[in-house]
């Protein structure tokens, strides 16, 4: 219920429960006792809800819904949150491409020891492949450093990552080779020296 409503509401009873008291007591002028005022009192409140209370309650809803109707509506609230700023494009050249063609030989040399059974042999794999992982960042450096100094092919830096994706390349090769040697003897005595070898030529770009 509406506050005008409400408000009609008990205006309505005041009222009538004044106005029927007031009534009764004037036409029957002679004393009454505590008990049967009480209950003309009681009677005319009921009687007052009835014939005035509902009738303001309805006045009141009708005058707040005619002042809900008139008044403007209100503006939507602002909006408040701000829109995060786009990330920094990626750098899309032909260093990032040779840096992507190093990454891709990473991933290919760990899909390749995982083809190997476990096995002491799949062990000194494992650990030979997060060596060659830990060298990607050698390869990024120099290709940042050609990307600031805008080097052209023929600049140091260029040789210089264009011998790191042939070594990771050529290592890519030699780990499928190996990879196929243990899976033909999954022995550790059968394929030591080959371990060895690949061990030995893993690219060693962490000082650049």
């Amino acid at each position: 219920m509406g506050r005008a409503a409400l408000l009609g509401f008990l205006i309505g009873t005041v009222l009538m429960t004044v106005l029927i008291a007031a009534g009764v007591s004037t036409s029957d002028p002679d004393p009454r006792g505590v008990a049967e005022l009480f209950g003309v009192f009681i009677a005319s409140t009921i009687f007052g809800v009835v014939m005035g209370g509902l009738p303001g309650t309805l006045v009141g809803l009708v005058v707040g819904a005619v002042r809900r109707r008139g008044r403007p509506g209100l503006p939507p609230p602002p909006h408040l949150s701000h829109p995060l700023p786009p990330p920094p494009p990626r750098a899309n050249d032909r260093w990032s491409a040779m840096v992507g063609r190093c990454e891709l030989s990473v991933q290919r040399v760990r899909a390749a020891v995982t083809t190997v059974p476990p096995s002491p042999a799949r062990d000194w794999l494992e650990r030979i492949a997060a060596q060659f992982d830990g060298e990607l960042p050698g390869v990024r450096r120099i290709a940042d450093l050609g990307r600031a100094l805008a080097a052209d092919q023929n600049h140091p830096v260029a040789h210089r990552l264009a011998a790191a994706v042939r070594d990771f390349t050529a290592f890519e090769d030699e780990v499928g080779r190996v990879a196929l040697q243990v899976l033909d003897r999954p022995t550790l005595d059968a394929v030591r020296t080959h371990l060895e070898v690949l061990e030995q030529q893993l690219p060693h770009l962490g000082a650049v």
